[in-house]
């Protein structure tokens, strides 16, 4: 019984993560949904930037901090180890959902493009974001970074084993291609707003700094060879005159992930 309710568990909330995934796609391109990021205006300018900060310092604490090894240590004393990674993510969820539900818009135009070419190109690229940041996570541990993979393996009486860390496609021409993903999908707009504006500067802030907080990690726990590939592969910006990726893995496992965390 308690495997079947694990699996439940972690399917549910994997499943809840790509419905609220969706809605946040409109969310940002002010698409569809009902509640968006330029929503109608109904709190002074004021108010509004310090409940937007608030939220997204409760959206970076909740997906920095729990994402430690330091932190997991002491978590997993609570949480079982086959759902700890299934919390983190439905704790994620809510954050992200409460980010969303509480985000007062401020409307104020920061720029406009007008030319059809110019709203095509952007976008094009804002589809290519929220399109490559699913697709990037598929290259490496999809399945694991959303729990799903662990309690998979509970429910089959199997233990858990730790992933490889590899370097394939995108991931040999820059070491961070998720959050650049996200860059294209927060600043890719054709009408931006001072809302939008603090959006995506506050996140892309959160991003780099997560970055170099994950690097530490991995720096600790992998040693020389991620040193090496530090020294190898750009962080954000790939160099073109580089060979083409060629995919790699490590013996040792993989225990830090980007986030769409």
């Amino acid at each position: 019984m308690k495997r079947w309710l694990f699996l439940a568990y972690g399917v549910a909330g994997h499943a809840t993560f790509l419905v609220m995934y969706l809605y946040m796609v409109g969310f940002v391109g002010n698409l569809v949904v009902p509640r968006t990021i330029d929503a109608p205006v109904g709190s002074p300018m004021g108010a509004a930037l310090a409940i937007n900060l608030l939220l997204v310092a409760i959206f970076a604490l909740q997906h920095s901090v729990m994402a430690r090894p330091a932190f997991k240590r002491y978590w997993t004393r609570l949480v079982p180890q086959p759902i700890e990674r299934a919390t983190y993510v439905w704790l994620a969820n809510a954050a992200t959902i409460l980010l969303m539900w509480q985000w007062r818009p401020m409307d104020a135009i920061v720029w406009h493009a007008e030319h059809p070419a110019l709203r095509g190109l952007l976008w094009l690229l804002f589809a290519v974001g929220w399109l490559a940041v699913p697709l990037v996570s598929l290259l490496i541990n999809h399945f694991d970074l959303f729990g799903t993979r662990q309690v998979w393996l509970f429910w089959r009486n199997q233990p858990y084993t730790n992933l490889p860390f590899r370097t394939p496609a995108a991931y040999g021409w820059i070491r961070h291609p998720l959050y650049v993903a996200w860059g294209f999908a927060f600043w890719a707009i054709p009408t931006m707003t001072v809302g939008h504006l603090l959006f995506a500067t506050s996140l892309t802030c959160y991003m780099l700094a997560a970055a170099v907080i994950e690097e530490r990690d991995l720096v600790q726990h992998f040693g020389k060879q991620y040193e090496e590939y530090r020294q190898r592969v750009p962080m954000f910006i790939p160099r073109w005159c580089m060979k083409s990726p060629v995919a790699t893995a490590f013996s040792e496992p993989q225990t830090v992930a980007e986030i769409g965390e």
